[in-house]
């Protein structure tokens, strides 16, 4: 790679500024309360000063790398032997770093803590020797009255001149690691760190994207800031295939059949009527409470009981880790820590744990074991919620100070950490101020430091009015305050507050219905309406208790379907309907009158798709035929995939969608499978005649792909067209041919390639794989003698990884020509024989006729 030298100085120019300022930063010393008045001053021993110890140094400098290319960096470390006590930073290290053309930048500047070290990075700005020089003038230490920290003075010292050398051409480093498209697994090696972007985990609450570069461009039009709040989790791939990976039984439903007829449910009443929901992810272990019988000691007998159970489990493959009973405060987030193992060191290896959060307690767990790693009660600190988790290791919350205070001053904001194991709340404050409320805003833009409430009656029939009230966030003060007249709100629950607005929908303003209002959250002023939304259904108010934004979109669930409203002007973007594939099945229609199901359950954002599933507030009976779990193209409004395995939402218990993480999502279906979605493994295999061939024959060559996930090992590999179909015939009891059964089912491509043991290549193009079977052939005769290898691959797809096998045939000199020897011709007698046949019919019939007349003649 080449760059211009006049493009390289002037970016050189830029980042030569910014490194310096980075100097500044990184060389402050960071000295400790305790020891702020010590003095610390570069150069020659003062006068009139003994210092308790006298020491020699050794300067020491490195540079890393030495060949660099044009507008490349070198690191440049300097350092002191023996180094400082671990709150002292040595003054004054003078670095000389000289041009190819003689220029010199001169500069100076501290250590860090401890280590007496400095580092920073230089721009190579022109081709060329540079030249690196590093002085140290020395430095006194005035001490203290610890012996750790007496007086001291650290000696001059400089360390030898080194030299880099700048090339016109870049000096190519560990070649990145490219996202990886194949089916992969944890842990994920250390030399893959350009996988980070896709590794993220479930749920996002906390994270900060403006710590990530590239946010804009990975997750256009998307608020950075505390990104879970509505539904959306970056830093991780969603399924793009409805293909299932593993599945289990855990609350068995369906038709009851019998005496009850069609009726059913969608959750076994045996065990419990709660979702199986996967609230954690981290590292690829699933975390989620199950219930399960277990044996329960009563009145001295061992009873099988329905235990609530707390499990790890592998993501991939269901593999269970650990369980443990008892654990009746689960986490739903999780916070990541760095180890500091030194006071020189600010970084470290990462860690994480799962946390549980109330208004009266916060439990930290080990994700490995599950062990309860602190156990911090809130329950006395006057606490009013269990506050928001809003930055990696921080929470807000609000402290009711009680009645005994002035209403003025009786509510206090408290930012407090959760970072390390300490039971004692009042060192995890961070601070606290005097705030106007008694509870944080119902909806925050975190980005913007403001937060809304959004109040009013939620029947459509009543024209009462909306409030509408804006805050500071970090004060409580009210900013703004709005009265809709003759607005019906819809529901709280469906309001959000993000690219500075605040958006909640009203079920009816005025003789309008079904739409979304958005108010400048600095302001109050009246952002937009939205569009209606779609007709008759969604228009009219019926529609989920929830919401979700990301991409520049509000998500809205309605029994329309799904809406998407663009936050900067309110135009509807998209509606998703999903269509019944036969009537007299859903009682709603979209404006054309066409059967749609109805989306009543919060939805996941996920990797540019939005994952949703069909179902009512309250279920009909019989459950229409045909709801499924959708994933939606967030740009286009177009599906990418549906599956016929909806989620457990009946009687108005709508729970969202479970995790999402590292390419796979899992859910509770309404039949009570535990279901994951994602990419699996598959198996190839290939096979040709296991004997010599003589050149010129032709063989046959065969095998297998096939699918190894758990929930189907064995069972043909088959294209994306077909894989709901074919996942809901082998999950699902249904026809192979599909509702109608008009459908065939096509296998995947296997390229197949053969080595000759001359290094010849042949291409023996592609084939498919049988839908039904997974089997393949292919007819191919061999050009010439030898060993051919020969090789099939299946390259994976969205629903499968890769795989490939290999297999021989030899073919041997072609067969010898059997020589027959050329006969005599025999003599052939045809026509004597034939001419002494005639002959004797001539004698024969000469004898017949002399007898006749001899008879007549006697007559």
């Amino acid at each position: 790679m080449q760059i211009s030298i006049k493009t390289a100085k002037i970016t050189a120019a830029i980042v030569v500024v910014l490194m310096m300022a980075s100097i500044l930063l990184i060389a402050s010393p960071n000295f400790s309360v305790a020891n702020a008045a010590e003095v610390a001053v570069a150069g020659p021993l003062p006068a009139g000063k003994t210092p308790a110890v006298i020491t020699k140094t050794v300067c020491s400098l490195s540079i890393r790398p030495r060949l660099v290319g044009l507008g490349q960096s070198v690191l440049i470390n300097a350092w002191l032997a023996p180094a400082t006590q671990n709150v002292r930073a040595v003054r004054g290290y003078k670095f000389t770093l000289t041009a190819p053309n003689g220029e010199a930048t001169v500069f100076t500047t501290d250590s860090e803590n401890a280590t007496a070290a400095i580092w920073f990075e230089w721009p190579a700005t022109q081709i060329g020797e540079w030249k690196v020089k590093v002085e140290f003038p020395g430095t006194y230490f005035n001490g203290s009255t610890n012996e750790a920290t007496q007086s001291v003075y650290y000696m001059p010292s400089s360390a030898p001149e080194e030299t880099f050398t700048v090339q016109a051409d870049y000096n190519p480093s560990w070649p990145p690691s490219a996202l990886p498209t194949d089916y992969w697994t944890r842990p994920v090696d250390f030399v893959h760190r350009e996988w980070w972007p896709i590794l993220g985990n479930f749920p996002a609450n906390g994270y900060d994207g403006t710590k990530d570069p590239d946010w804009n461009t990975r997750y256009p039009d998307t608020n950075p800031h505390w990104s879970a709040q509505y539904g959306f989790t970056p830093w991780a791939p969603g399924p793009k295939s409805s293909h299932i990976v593993w599945l289990e039984l855990n609350n068995p439903a369906g038709v009851v059949g019998g005496q009850v007829g069609q009726g059913g449910n969608t959750i076994g009443s045996d065990l419990s009527t709660s979702p199986l929901l996967s609230t954690l992810v981290y590292a690829g272990r699933g975390y989620r409470n199950v219930i399960k019988p277990m044996p329960i000691l009563i009145n001295g007998t061992y009873l099988q009981q329905p235990t609530t159970v707390w499990q790890s489990y592998d993501l991939r493959t269901g593999k269970v880790f650990w369980e443990q009973t008892g654990i009746n405060q689960a986490p739903t987030f999780i916070e990541y820590s760095t180890s500091v193992t030194t006071a020189a060191i600010s970084g470290g290896a990462v860690t994480a744990s799962l946390i549980y959060l109330s208004a009266s307690r916060m439990i930290k767990y080990n994700p490995v074991t599950g062990a309860i790693t602190a156990n911090v009660s809130i329950g006395d600190t006057g606490m009013t919620s269990a506050g928001m988790y809003y930055m990696n290791q921080y929470v807000l919350s609000v402290q009711n100070l009680g009645n005994s205070v002035p209403e003025a001053q009786r509510y206090r904001l408290i930012n407090w950490t959760i970072a390390g194991n300490s039971v004692n709340f009042a060192t995890r404050v961070v601070s606290n101020a005097s705030y106007a409320r008694s509870s944080l805003p119902s909806v925050i833009d975190w980005s913007t430091g403001f937060g809304a409430t959004v109040t009013g009656n939620t029947s459509a029939n009543v024209y009462v009015g909306v409030n509408v009230t804006g805050y500071n966030l970090y004060t409580g003060q009210t900013l703004w305050s709005r009265y809709i007249d003759g607005a019906s709100l819809y529901s709280g629950s469906c309001t959000v507050a993000d690219h500075g607005k605040v958006a909640f929908s009203l079920s009816r303003l005025g003789d309008d219905y079904g739409c979304y209002m958005a108010y400048d959250l600095a302001t109050g002023n009246l952002a937009w309406k939205s569009e209606r939304m779609p007709y008759p259904w969604s228009s009219t108010g019926f529609g989920a208790y929830g919401v979700a934004s990301a991409y520049g979109l509000i998500i809205h669930p309605g029994y329309a379907g799904l809406t998407a409203i663009d936050w900067d002007d309110g135009k509807i973007a998209w509606n998703y309907h999903k269509y019944s594939p036969a009537p007299f099945e859903s009682p709603y229609t979209d404006d054309n009158g066409t059967e749609v199901f109805s989306f009543n359950s919060g939805v996941r954002i996920v990797d540019g798709m939005v994952y949703a599933y069909n179902c009512e507030h309250t279920t009909t009976w019989p459950r229409a035929r045909g709801w499924s779990i959708v994933a939606v193209n967030m740009t286009t409004g177009k599906e990418v995939w549906s599956i016929g395995m909806p989620g457990n939402a009946a009687f108005g218990n709508n729970p969202d969608i479970g995790a999402i993480a590292d390419g796979y999502l899992t859910m509770e279906t309404d039949l009570g499978y535990f279901t994951v979605f994602g990419k699996g493994k598959s198996a190839t295999t290939v096979s040709a005649p296991n004997v010599v061939l003589p050149l010129g024959s032709g063989i046959v060559i065969q095998g297998t792909v096939l699918d190894q996930s758990p929930a189907q090992p064995g069972t043909p590999c088959v294209s994306k067209e077909f894989m709901t179909l074919q996942m809901e015939y082998l999950h699902l009891q249904t026809s192979q041919g599909g509702l109608w059964g008009n459908e065939t089912i096509i296998g995947v491509p296997v390229m197949l390639t053969a080595l000759g043991s001359d290094g010849s290549y042949v291409d023996l193009g592609t084939v498919t794989t049988d839908g039904y079977y997974g089997t393949f052939s292919k007819s191919w005769t061999p050009p010439k003698e030898g060993d051919y290898k020969i090789i099939a691959s299946f390259s994976g797809d969205n629903s499968y990884g890769s795989s490939s096998a290999t297999t021989s045939v030899s073919i041997g000199p072609a067969a010898e020509q059997i020589e027959i020897p050329e006969q005599i011709p025999p003599v052939d007698y045809t026509m004597t024989i034939v001419g002494v046949g005639i002959a004797l019919a001539i004698v024969v019939f000469a004898a017949v006729a002399l007898a006749t007349v001899l008879i007549l003649r006697k007559k």
